[in-house]
């Protein structure tokens, strides 16, 4: 008897402490991405960069979020691909529901940015709210952005249209449970921090409590190993393409001179580690897998 062969990987979690809090990574899945997307660098210079480090070429991206537990809040930041990108894609709830943890379980959805992959899981196929107790947290600038109507015709060639229309679909369901916020505390032991550039209100979220931390990126980075060898790598997505390489490069020398923890949407799970100087760029050090939270 032959056995069959497996569809996914076991559940896509997993925990750290930060002080009082569970810090939680969640996949979302993987999808085949393209160096058509990257900016500022060759092709060729892509391809040696990422076959030297035995990466996939064609790359491939992934995608998580993460769950925050404290004694008063269960918050999720960004909420993956949800339903309309396929099957390799939209394992958020899934990968919740493996931890024990049901939609309606989540109060708080901080979100890192408005672009689809990041916010079309707020809704199901049908458009409605997947997380209906949630409040959605969002930087003051992003959306102010996605809701102005000229925002299209002032965005680059690669902002397509449909990143609005996407939005406005993901947040109707939510109507006044929205809140925006500027650089501070949101909520205990949660900054937020302005990273603007690949959009306008593009935020980080810092994790603080017991004198440890992590800092929760978006899309600091989207091809990790790529855009740690050559910071400036930018995307065709990014809405202010010289700003985002500048605030990727403070983000990484942030990271590396203070030691700081990082956790990314895009970077490979679990996507807990640190940061470190490598030749002209950086490098990105796993944090050690641990059994035990």
């Amino acid at each position: 008897m032959t056995a069959a062969k497996p569809h996914c990987q076991p559940s896509g979690a997993y925990h750290i402490a930060i002080g009082d809090m569970t810090v939680t990574a969640v996949n979302d899945g993987t999808f085949q991405a393209t160096f058509d997307m990257i900016a500022g660098i060759d092709q060729e210079d892509c391809i040696r960069i990422e076959t030297a480090a035995f990466r996939p070429v064609p790359p491939k991206m992934t995608m998580n979020a993460f769950l925050l537990r404290t004694g008063d809040h269960v918050a999720l930041v960004d909420t993956g691909c949800g339903t309309r990108s396929g099957p390799t894609l939209g394992m958020v709830c899934r990968n919740l529901a493996a931890i024990g943890i049901v939609p309606a379980d989540i109060d708080t959805i901080l979100i890192t940015h408005m672009h689809p992959d990041h916010i079309n899981g707020l809704i199901d196929e049908a458009g409605e709210a997947v997380f209906a107790n949630a409040e959605l947290v969002v930087n003051e600038a992003e959306l102010q952005f996605f809701r102005d109507p000229m925002s299209p015709s002032r965005s680059p060639d690669g902002e397509p249209q449909e990143f609005f229309e996407g939005f406005r679909r993901a947040t109707r369901p939510y109507g006044e449970r929205i809140r925006t916020v500027r650089d501070g505390p949101v909520m205990p032991g949660v900054i937020a921090v302005t990273q603007a550039g690949h959009t306008p209100g593009h935020t980080g979220w810092l994790i603080e409590s017991g004198g440890d931390s992590v800092m929760i990126w978006g899309d600091i980075v989207h091809m990790p190993h790529l855009q740690f060898t050559a910071p400036q790598a930018a995307t065709i997505l990014d809405i202010d393409r010289d700003l985002a390489v500048a605030t990727r490069r403070r983000a990484l020398d942030m990271a590396a001179a203070d030691r700081l923890r990082i956790a990314g949407i895009h970077l490979d799970f679990p996507a807990f580690g640190h940061v470190e100087r490598r030749g002209g760029g950086y490098a990105f050090v796993p944090e050690v897998w641990r059994a035990v939270v």
